[in-house]
C-alpha cells in the first residue's frame, strides 16, 4: 500500500497486523479519488474505521486541510500514528482510539463539521446508512459534502436517504464503493451511475 497522488506522492503505509483490518486496495483507493476528486481545494476529512488511515492519508496529500482518523483497534491505532508521520501529515491530523459512535458523539460536542467522509465499517457490520444519518442529525456535514462508503459488492445501501443521495456506485471485485452527496441541490436532478469491472 502506498500514498497514490499528492504531495505524499509513494509513500508506503503500513498493514495492520492480523486479519482482522481489511485496507482499501490501491486499485480501489485509485477508483476512489478519480470519482471524488483528484484533488481537493481545503475541507476537513474524517475517516471512520480508518484501519490503516490510507483513505485520509490520501485526502489530505490531494489537498484537504485535516483529517480525523477514528478506529477502534489499537493496533490499528498505533499503525495510523506512523503512517501519518511517514506521510509527513501529523501537523494536520488527529488519531483517536475509540467506536464510531461514541467519536460522532464527542466530535459533535466540539463542533466538528465536514466535506469529506470515509465509511470503511466491517463487512458484518451494515451502519453506514445509520452513521450519516447520525451526522445529519448532529450537524456534522458541510453542505455539499462527499461520502464514501465502502460495502460488499452484493448488498446496497439506500440510494437516497434524509439529505443524501447516492451519486455513483461501482464494484471491483468483492467490494463496492458507494458515492453519496449531502444536500447537493445544485446536482439533485443529477442521475446515479453503477460501473461495474
Amino acid at each position: 500500500m502506498r500514498v497514490i497522488a499528492g504531495a505524499a506522492k509513494g509513500t508506503p503505509l503500513r498493514a495492520v497486523p492480523g486479519l482482522d483490518t481489511r485496507p482499501t486496495s490501491d486499485r480501489v483507493k485509485e477508483a476512489i479519488f478519480s470519482m471524488i476528486g483528484p484533488y481537493f481545494d481545503g475541507g476537513h476529512a474524517l475517516d471512520l474505521f480508518a484501519g490503516t488511515g490510507g483513505l485520509g492519508i490520501e485526502a489530505l496529500s490531494r489537498g484537504a486541510e485535516r483529517a480525523v482518523f477514528i478506529d477502534a483497534d489499537r493496533r490499528a491505532v498505533a499503525v495510523i500514528r506512523r503512517n501519518v508521520e511517514a506521510a509527513r501529515v501529523a501537523d494536520r491530523s488527529e488519531v483517536h482510539c475509540n467506536t464510531a459512535e461514541r467519536a460522532l458523539r464527542i466530535l459533535a460536542k466540539r463542533g466538528a463539521v465536514f466535506r469529506y467522509v470515509f465509511l470503511d465499517p466491517p463487512y458484518r457490520m451494515k451502519i453506514a446508512d445509520c452513521l450519516m444519518a447520525e451526522m445529519e442529525e448532529r450537524g456534522m456535514l458541510e453542505n455539499g459534502a462527499v461520502i464514501v462508503v465502502e460495502h460488499e459488492a452484493d448488498f446496497r445501501y439506500p440510494e437516497t436517504f434524509g439529505g443524501f443521495r447516492r451519486r455513483r456506485m461501482a464494484t471491483y471485485g468483492g467490494t463496492a464503493v458507494s458515492i453519496y452527496h449531502y444536500h447537493d441541490a445544485a446536482d439533485a436532478a443529477g442521475e446515479d451511475i453503477d460501473e461495474g469491472t
